[in-house]
């Protein structure tokens, strides 16, 4: 029986229509929510490629689909775009327990990883998707959530791209190959490229480096220890230049890509923020584009 038949089997009789629909389910007592893009051009067929998105720390899902404009994305490509809430007492202010980040969830040991699982069980039965075809992306305190499934959720996650946000713990041992495509930028004061407290981080934290995070999954996934460097052209004058950096060769043809936005801030690739504090985006780059292309090259 092939994992698509699987897939269908659990269906409710009336998948979700394409649109925009919440869906909340309840994790160790608590509710917990997530929303839901279905391009139109996807209609009722399937199984669906899905990318959770998760949101930064203080922010919610509702201001990630503003922030990545993810949703253009999934509506060119044909993928469903997912956007699950994190933890927190206050609305529109919530955190991810992603390891040594961040708030609420960190301190109160959310159970996050548990609450992603029940999510695709759930999302399961509500539209048909591709088990083999699940990414994830995030900004930041979401950056770094995607690591942690990544780490805890390898037999489910396929590929992952994080921004803005290193992994959230010493090492890391996934059951399988989990290929990774990180966006920094190295003027981030929040989670700084080099570690360490961010000169305006809320949270405090002591990020590891974007270096430490890089050697651990390259280590992890069996990639060579000597990448391939190249100098991106910056068609762009807007004080951003871009160094793409691959280690190939991982087991099962994974890779770690990391792109380097000299001179970039705490921000999403190719998306201008609307707070200024959060410092320069880069226009030579559009990262919804450059991980879509990044993630349809592996499955699990």
């Amino acid at each position: 029986m092939t994992l698509a038949l699987l897939v269908c089997m659990t269906l409710t009789a009336n998948p979700l229509a394409p649109g925009d629909h919440r869906r909340s389910l309840t994790v160790d007592g608590l509710e917990r929510t997530y929303f839901i893009h279905i391009p139109k051009r996807l209609g009722n067929e399937g199984p669906f490629p899905v990318v959770l998105t998760f949101h930064g720390g203080g922010s919610d899902a509702e201001q990630m689909i503003a922030f990545s404009d993810l949703n253009s994305q999934a509506d060119r490509a044909g993928f469903v775009a997912v956007y699950p809430n994190g933890a927190g007492r206050v609305e529109g202010v919530r955190t991810w327990n992603a390891g040594n980040c961040c708030g609420y969830a960190q301190r109160h040991q959310i159970d996050d990883v548990k609450f992603i699982r029940q999510l695709l069980d759930d999302l399961a039965t509500a539209i048909p998707i591709d088990v083999t075809r699940i990414y994830a992306t995030g900004m930041s305190n979401g950056a770094m959530m995607s690591y942690r499934l990544a780490a805890e959720m390898s037999e489910r996650i396929a590929a992952i791209a994080p921004v803005g946000g290193p992994m959230g713990t010493e090492d890391c041992s996934p059951s399988l190959p989990v290929p990774i495509c990180h966006f920094h930028g190295t003027d981030d004061q929040f989670a700084p490229f080099p570690g360490g407290r961010g000169a305006r981080s809320l949270s405090r934290t002591n990020f590891y480096s974007v270096d430490h995070t890089i050697q651990r999954w390259t280590k992890a996934n069996g990639c060579r220890t000597e990448p391939t460097v190249t100098q991106l052209p910056a068609e762009i004058d807007d004080g951003t230049t871009i160094t793409k950096t691959v280690y190939a060769g991982g087991k099962n043809g994974v890779e770690v890509v990391l792109y380097t936005i000299h001179g970039g801030g705490h921000t999403w690739p190719g998306r201008q923020p609307l707070l200024r504090y959060l410092g320069p985006s880069t226009r030579n780059l559009l990262a919804n584009e450059v991980m879509w292309e990044f993630f349809t090259r592996f499955h699990r």
